[in-house]
């Protein structure tokens, strides 16, 4: 077992040396994707000031592909835009709140602003905000993403 095949050391060698080998699997570091948790932790993200890309998903294979460009693109972005994946067999009241019934789909939540008008407030510590919600309706992968934060003038990277 200790020996390779010569098809295994052609490849290793391939990889070494190949400054264009783009095979999978690629190696992205500490995922950078965030799993949704709880509406607290989502507002909490959204405070933090960077547009949040949302995945509204259900198990599947498709799923399965999504998450790999998810986690492809929450690399590429990063600290600039932060992607968030929900699984809506687990927290379905956040999933119904969207009111889209075809799964999967991915929404841009930006520029979070206190809502000037806050209403019946029944506590006065809750404090209502108002936020831009884009649909995203791309091609789902990472120049996809780029394109659509490109239209409409999401800030991906800082000032050269």
């Amino acid at each position: 077992m200790g020996e390779q095949s010569i098809f295994d050391r052609m490849m290793c060698n391939l990889r070494a040396t190949c400054k264009y080998y783009t095979g999978y699997p690629k190696d992205l570091g500490p995922s950078r994707l965030v799993h949704f948790t709880s509406e607290r932790e989502f507002v909490q993200l959204l405070h933090q000031g960077h547009p949040v890309v949302v995945a509204f998903t259900v198990r599947g294979n498709y799923t399965k592909h999504l998450d790999k460009v998810l986690e492809e693109a929450a690399v590429k972005f990063y600290p600039h835009v932060k992607f968030m994946r929900v699984e809506c067999p687990k927290f379905p009241g956040f999933c119904i709140s969207r009111q889209r019934k075809e799964y999967p789909f991915i929404e841009i939540f930006h520029s979070p602003e206190q809502a000037s008008d806050q209403g019946r407030i029944a506590d006065p510590n809750i404090t209502k905000y108002s936020v831009k919600v884009l649909p995203f309706n791309y091609d789902q992968s990472v120049y996809g993403f780029r394109e659509y934060f490109k239209r409409h003038g999401i800030k991906t990277s800082d000032p050269v």
